[in-house]
């Protein structure tokens, strides 16, 4: 079948080596706007800097902890991959000798946009064509503030986090419902004490944004990792599981090159598969 897009265009997975020094990685194909870096042969925290944010701006995936700035970890995005520094801290992004992975979004090409589509202005680079969106606000406080996203379809997963003080993700996706969440730092099953959407799925336009600090405290600065499905390149939604070796068949529609798996009716960890790890 022949799409509209060319899913390696807008996203690829990159296996590199730490060096302890300046280190280029190449290879990507394109200037990533997003790279979500992890160690392989140990245990480290999930590192994630973006062009929205920075250069130097990490954010750990797997805990609740405030951006970090680290000088000499990922130092800048290039037009076929990014620069590590030396890794001295150590971030676990360049320590000489482990072995890392990284997953590698096309956005804008570095290139932001004032969004005042909601009631909060915010800053975004938007990639219409593969429905990835990095939105940056400062939240208001108010259950029903609105935030422009930049996308031409309404997103079907969000995922929100706090910059300047410690604070869960909390994860919108469509499937599950309005009302409740999951946590991108936790193993936690659907929490459905609350809603980050504030009960409003989000438009073609606007997310609608609940009123916890992790997502809207007033004067608070916040990121947004905003998704919805593109044919040919990326799908997101639910399955059921039926515990047989020959098991549950997703139907996506193309050969999927990542993937991100959560239970939510109880707690389980997350497991993120890729296509340069299989063999």
């Amino acid at each position: 079948m022949a799409y509209s897009i060319n899913a390696k265009d807008y996203f690829n997975t990159k296996l590199y080596t730490g060096t302890g020094s300046s280190n280029a990685i190449t290879g990507v194909g394109f200037q990533p706007d997003w790279v979500w870096m992890k160690r392989r042969d140990g245990t480290s925290s999930h590192r994630l800097c973006d062009a929205v944010r920075g250069a130097t701006k990490l954010l750990q995936s797997s805990a609740q902890d405030a951006e970090q700035t680290g000088a000499d970890t990922l130092t800048s995005f290039d037009s076929d991959g990014f620069t590590l520094g030396a890794d001295a801290a150590p971030y676990n992004v360049n320590v000489n000798g482990q072995t890392m992975v990284s997953w590698n979004w096309k956005l804008n090409g570095g290139v932001t946009a004032t969004n005042n589509e909601g009631s909060l202005t915010s800053t975004t680079q938007a990639n219409t064509d593969a429905g990835v969106s990095i939105i940056l606000y400062n939240g208001g406080g108010s259950a029903g503030d609105t935030i422009g996203h930049g996308l031409n379809s309404a997103p079907e997963a969000v995922w929100f986090k706090r910059r300047d003080e410690d604070g869960n993700w909390m994860n919108y996706v469509k499937d599950m419902g309005s009302n409740g969440y999951i946590n991108l730092d936790r193993t936690n099953g659907k929490d459905t004490g609350g809603s980050p959407v504030n009960g409003t799925d989000p438009s073609s336009t606007v997310i609608t944004l609940g009123s916890f600090q992790s997502l809207n405290g007033n004067t608070k600065s916040y990121i947004a990792y905003a998704f919805h499905s593109v044919e040919g390149f990326s799908k997101t939604g639910e399955y059921i599981g039926n515990g047989s070796t020959d098991g549950t068949f997703i139907y996506t529609g193309f050969q999927p090159a990542w993937l991100l798996i959560k239970r939510h009716d109880q707690a389980n960890y997350w497991i993120i598969l890729d296509e340069k790890r299989v063999a």
